[in-house]
């Protein structure tokens, strides 16, 4: 199955409770992470794109943050209907609906956007390595001068064997969710969902998968150099994700 189709059929009427359940909670947490990266507003007027925004608590962050316009793509509706709601109060939000690849070219002038992020594993839902050598000219293409772009994401070159692959994500009276991992080729692994929902019946299972690339984080920072940025940090944080923020 596709990402696209993976959302819409199984995690968006699950995304916001897995992060923890309070968007605006993971906003401000996604705002201290920005902030740290030195990722604020240039001016009033400032505009940050968030590609494959999801319920957007990082554009929350982003509005909050003094950026003039925000706009958070996505291909779920359903999560981008849950953005708008909760940035009701923050008219500097906006939506649109579509891939992240093809977002970029078509509502940016050349050098007109100050910052773009790609969180949490979106880089990696992204079909080959050629997807990602073409999203990042595309954000070269678009950021004004000094320009900053932010990618979180995990690596997932090492393999985990029997039953490491199988991970925990969150549980709650109502709800259990876990992954397991399937290492197919040595550019993909096929990340499988399993949703217990409590029902007045017992336990009722969903479940989805859908391919994630495994890109070695200094792979990509080649791959970004290449496009024509400037890596200017490349860590990893203490949730286990990597961040790399380049500038134009």
């Amino acid at each position: 199955m596709g990402v696209a189709a993976h959302y819409r059929d199984l995690l968006a009427s699950h995304y916001s409770w897995m992060l923890g359940g309070d968007i605006e909670q993971v906003a401000t947490q996604d705002r201290q992470l920005l902030e740290k990266l030195g990722l604020g507003a240039p001016s009033a007027a400032s505009v940050a794109v968030d590609l494959g925004c999801g319920p957007g608590p990082q554009t929350l962050a982003l509005a909050d943050m003094g950026f003039g316009t925000v706009v958070g793509v996505d291909t779920s509706q359903e999560l981008l209907d849950e953005l708008a709601h909760l940035a009701r109060s923050r008219p500097a939000v906006r939506t649109r609906h579509g891939d992240l690849l093809d977002a970029l070219p078509e509502m940016a002038a050349r050098g007109s956007v100050d910052v773009v992020v790609c969180m949490r594993d979106t880089l990696l839902h992204l079909s080959d390595l050629d997807a990602v050598d073409l999203l990042l000219t595309r954000v070269a293409s678009s950021l004004a001068t000094g320009g900053k772009l932010l990618l979180t994401y995990r690596d997932l070159t090492q393999e985990l064997a029997g039953t490491d692959r199988f991970l925990p994500v969150r549980s709650d009276d109502e709800r259990i969710m876990l992954c397991a991992l399937d290492y197919d080729t040595p550019e993909t692994v096929t990340v499988n969902d399993l949703v217990y929902t409590r029902t007045a019946e017992g336990w009722e299972l969903h479940k989805s998968s859908y391919p994630k690339l495994r890109i070695a984080p200094d792979t990509l920072v080649q791959r970004i150099e290449a496009a024509g940025l400037t890596v200017t940090h490349h860590a990893p944080e203490s949730n286990g994700m990597w961040s790399t923020v380049a500038a134009s």
